[in-house]
């Protein structure tokens, strides 16, 4: 149930399917209750409905807890307004339900929403910007980060100027420029040396920064920055990474982070360390969370951490806000936002 409750992290949507023969388990309806506690979408599948009589179906809706049924094509029952659940009986053997049951999936797909977007909001068509990506030990060989691949994209979609360089080739790539560019978006190890390198005037932000607006959770990190200059000694930090990757010598989360808040608070807090699925579902302990940017978690599954967080009342932050605020420039940091993140 534990390593279930890790997958359900990142759920979109569940189904449960039980043997109609039996009905619901202790089982099956502790993982209904835990499926309702998370609010996630979910369809109760019930499977051997060809050895069902009318009167047992009318059993197995009822213990469901639909309340008021009403047909959804044949084989399926929905559950109504007041609380019900999607019921649907299935077949292997005869077929029954098994498009009722594919209907009732499509039918939980989302809207079309506004679209979200990662900087073009920032920028116009034409622009130039910049993209600070450190090439070090702890770099992907071969490849870009995820938050960087798709920086790049969205700029070339928008039809900007995208330049990519090194933190120690920004000056000259600066000098090389007839006009100043619209925007500086740096690597969050590289902060403190793409801002002391960058006229102050020159929009300047990180790929974290930009990724945890884009997935709704910037106001949230940013009250958690707060919390580093409250560290006491003997606290305990978390720092999490939604990734499995080889630790490198100069790895970001395990000895620079460590290493920077050790300079900032002038003591070493008792430092924790969870990377991939390894989150803590009671996390009270710790003084503070320090998270990865989440690029390749679901936004659910990154949602539901920043929930716990939040739940067990500890002030949680991601790698590029913390090293902003820790180098006194994640006000200018969230500038190019606009007046409502400063």
């Amino acid at each position: 149930m534990e390593r279930t409750g890790r997958i359900l992290a990142g759920t979109d949507i569940a189904v449960l399917a039980a043997d109609a023969t039996l009905g619901l388990t202790a089982l099956d309806r502790e993982f209904l209750s835990e499926l309702k506690k998370r609010k996630l979408p979910f369809i109760l599948a019930y499977t051997k409905a060809d050895l069902l009589g009318a009167s047992e179906r009318a059993q197995r809706t009822s213990e469901a807890g639909i309340g008021a049924e009403s047909e959804a094509g044949s084989g399926a029952e929905a559950g109504s307004e007041s609380g019900g659940i999607p019921v649907v009986f299935t077949s292997a053997v005869t077929g029954e339900g098994i498009h009722e049951l594919k209907e009732l999936l499509g039918s939980f797909a989302p809207k079309v929403a506004k679209e979200k977007v990662i900087l073009a909001d920032l920028v116009t068509p034409g622009s130039t910007v910049v993209l600070v990506t450190p090439i070090d030990s702890s770099a992907p060989k071969g490849r870009l980060i995820l938050p960087q691949q798709l920086t790049l994209r969205e700029l070339l979609d928008h039809h900007c100027r995208a330049i990519v360089c090194q933190p120690e080739e920004l000056a000259g790539t600066l000098a090389s420029l007839k006009n100043p560019p619209a925007l500086v978006v740096t690597d969050s190890q590289a902060f403190a040396e793409v801002n002391a390198a960058l006229a102050k005037e020159i929009p300047l932000t990180s790929f974290s920064i930009l990724f945890a607006r884009y997935k709704g959770n910037l106001e949230t990190l940013m009250r958690g920055a707060k919390a580093i200059d409250s560290l006491r000694e003997g606290d305990e930090v978390l720092i999490s990474e939604g990734c499995t990757h080889h630790r490198q010598c100069e790895d970001i989360g395990t000895v620079k982070l460590p290493g920077w808040i050790e300079k900032h608070v002038g003591f070493r807090p008792v430092f924790t360390f969870t990377s991939g699925g390894d989150f803590p579902d009671d996390p009270k302990k710790y003084a503070l969370i320090i998270h990865c940017g989440g690029c390749t978690l679901p936004e659910r599954e990154m949602q539901h951490r920043l929930d716990t967080a939040e739940y067990a009342g500890v002030p949680i932050v991601n790698y590029g806000i913390a090293i902003a605020h820790m180098n006194g420039i994640l006000k200018r940091s969230l500038s190019v936002f606009g007046e409502e993140f400063l």
